[in-house]
């Protein structure tokens, strides 16, 4: 399955594989396949422990290597809270239509919550509640204009969304509901400013079927199967990684115990994006130019989330989500309502686009102070702090330097796929910078875990 794009057969493969993963442990047969066999695994997110379960299983020796102190990389849960609050992924988008997070889900009896898009009130500048006439006319609008962009603008077209927008509506940028929308729909699930993103290829990725759900237990419920008995060694580091067509690769590590080399015969790297841009890891020889070139060109994102726990709730309670429309654009233009599905007083507060990262260079009293005073214009009653508060800041996270991939102007679907080409047979990138179709989802960087065990267990094959 050695190629760039997967196919429909090759995607219902991986498919097959995660219902297996998610079932139990593989028959003794396949458990030989890669008996003698050692990988490195760099990386102890949902993509390096999807793809280090599926080789273990098959008999290979595995050794995972994180440079944080805790599995799941981006899937991080804090339970601080008495209601677990997602630092990272925080829904499963899509749980239908085979989406293979599901299956991960069910098979530890996750509970599953339904969060509902339609249950939303938005607030003007002046704090005062959108009727709801004018917000079913927003929808029309907003989903037109995103239409007519797709319409009239060619492929090849290398502007930014923002700039098809001015070129075909010179007035939709300066309506305030249409802004607010851009920020709080289109900036939230692709993860870039729409001053960068691709007019062309913003929306050009695929979806699974269904309303996004939360798992009210908390999404790191679903990690425990997969790193069952592996061997990971957490706080651990790569520096380097040195590698050869026919005889492994060695790693560099900076741990506990001091540096070490560590042998193998193949390396799953599913290290983020931000990482690979930043050059910390150093690859011998160096990565293939098309490698190269498309980890420099792919931008990463940024969306900022804020837990904020009361001791008694000040609005709404039956509410499942709140906008405010607030300048600058990104500024927490939308809440998420804890209340709806537990029993905690807690609001999470999200930034988009060019606000995230501002707002992550703040101090915690800095970002609850802008926080309040939004909150402010639609409220009363808000206290002068909050009793506890999470702010996410993954664009300072060294380990990370960003939230997850946008599809930026001049980027095209095989900037993503084209990383999944092995390289020298020994060395396979992960993770969900490297499949355009699910790029910045938690099924989609589980996937691309895989594709890369897949592929060492078809080229062992022969």
């Amino acid at each position: 399955m050695i190629g760039s794009k997967l196919t429909r057969r090759e995607a219902a493969k991986l498919l097959l594989a995660a219902s297996a993963l998610a079932a139990g442990p593989l028959g003794r047969a396949q458990a030989q396949a890669l008996e003698g066999i050692t990988v490195a695994v760099v990386g102890a997110g949902i993509a390096g422990l999807g793809a280090a379960r599926m080789l273990a299983d098959k008999g290979a020796t595995v050794i995972v290597l994180e440079a944080k102190p805790h599995i799941g990389g981006r899937l991080l849960t804090d339970h601080s809270m008495g209601a677990p609050f997602e630092i990272g992924a925080g829904w499963i988008h899509g749980p239908e239509g085979g989406n293979p997070v599901t299956a991960l889900a069910t098979a530890v009896d996750a509970q599953f919550f339904v969060t509902d898009d339609d249950n939303l009130v938005v607030y003007d500048a002046e704090g005062e509640e959108v009727p709801e006439a004018a917000l079913y006319e927003l929808d029309e609008d907003y989903w037109e204009l995103l239409e007519r962009v797709d319409d009239r603008i060619e492929r090849s077209d290398r502007r930014s969304l923002q700039e098809a927008i001015e070129a075909i509506s010179s007035s939709s940028l300066g309506d305030p509901l249409i802004r607010w929308a851009l920020t709080a729909f289109t900036e939230f699930s692709t993860g870039g400013p729409i001053e960068r993103l691709s007019a062309t290829q913003f929306d050009e990725d695929d979806v699974y079927d269904g309303a996004d759900v939360v798992l009210t237990g908390g999404y790191d419920e679903i990690l425990k199967p997969l790193a069952a008995g592996l061997d990971i060694r957490l706080s651990n580091k790569v520096t380097a990684i040195r590698y050869w067509d026919d005889d492994g690769a060695a790693l560099e590590v900076e741990g506990p115990d001091g540096a070490a080399t560590i042998e193998a015969d193949y390396v799953v790297c599913t290290l983020p994006l931000g990482v690979l841009k930043q050059g910390t890891v150093a690859f011998d020889p160096p990565l293939p130019d098309d490698h190269a070139e498309r980890i420099e060109r792919l931008p990463m994102g940024n969306v900022t989330k804020v837990a904020l726990k009361f001791d008694q709730p000040f609005w709404p309670t039956d509410v499942q989500y709140f906008g405010f429309v607030t300048e600058p654009k990104g500024r927490w233009p939308y809440f998420l309502n804890y209340r709806t599905f537990v029993e905690q007083n807690i609001l999470v507060a999200l930034s988009f686009g060019a606000y995230a990262a501002p707002a992550e260079a703040m101090s915690d009293a800095e970002v609850w102070a802008d926080i309040k005073q939004v909150m402010e214009t639609a409220w009363d009653g808000v206290p002068e702090r909050p009793s506890q508060m999470i702010v996410t800041r993954w664009s300072l996270d060294p380990e990370t330097l960003g939230a997850y991939s946008y599809t930026g102007t001049g980027i095209f679907d095989d900037d993503y796929d084209d990383l999944r080409e092995p390289i020298a047979h020994v060395l396979h990138l992960a993770g969900e910078h490297t499949y355009f179709d699910f790029h910045g989802t938690t099924h989609g960087a589980y996937m691309t875990g895989l594709w890369a065990a897949e592929a060492i267990l078809e080229w062992e094959d022969g």
